[in-house]
């Protein structure tokens, strides 16, 4: 088992910074997410639970550091932004990597494409409005490459969330309409 990433978060190094913007800041803490929170035990069980785990065409995923370190601090919370959004409506969703447990095959393409491993992060969901409280449907698949960029992948395309977790965790708390991946030419 490779070992246990320390925290690099700023957060981390100052359990009293500022680190997010105001409504942010909001949605994560209604959340139940706080400064210094880290729990590595939950990410190195999520961990081992996809390195185990094999589609039926022998796909695998991959995990780093940077998976490790996100699924530690913000695992386990459903996040929900605060207002209408600026561009875009946002999505309420989970961090939690084995709801991306069966799209090895995808997120090994995704990352083949970028040059790069990419893991699942967690899963932006629909509220059913109509249905008991609690349920939701998925709407697209968030995940996270070995630099600790962000991306989001639905039946519309693959899109770019943020060059890291926090910046992301912005884009979808805030409705920030987020960058379309697309094929560059020469």
């Amino acid at each position: 088992m490779p070992p246990t990433p320390a925290p690099h978060t700023p957060a981390h190094e100052d359990p009293g910074s500022t680190r997010f913007p105001a409504a942010v800041d909001i949605a994560l803490h209604n959340a139940g997410w706080e400064p210094g929170r880290w729990d590595i035990q939950q990410a190195e069980r999520w961990a081992d639970a996809l390195r185990t785990h094999a589609s039926p065409g022998g796909h695998r995923h991959t995990v780093f550091p940077a998976a490790v370190e996100a699924w530690a601090e913000f695992g386990g919370l459903c996040i929900a932004g605060p207002g209408p959004g600026r561009h875009i409506a946002p999505t309420p969703f989970v961090i939690d990597p084995l709801l991306g447990r069966h799209l090895a095959r995808t997120l090994g393409d995704l990352g083949r494409a970028l040059d790069t491993d990419v893991a699942p992060l967690g899963q932006e969901q629909f509220p059913d409005t109509k249905a008991t409280r609690g349920t939701t449907y998925p709407q697209a698949t968030l995940a996270i490459d070995t630099e600790g960029r962000i991306y989001s992948l639905d039946h519309t395309g693959d899109w770019y969330l943020g060059h890291d977790l926090d910046q992301a965790l912005g884009t979808l708390i805030l409705g920030t309409r987020p960058s379309r991946l697309t094929v560059s030419g020469d």
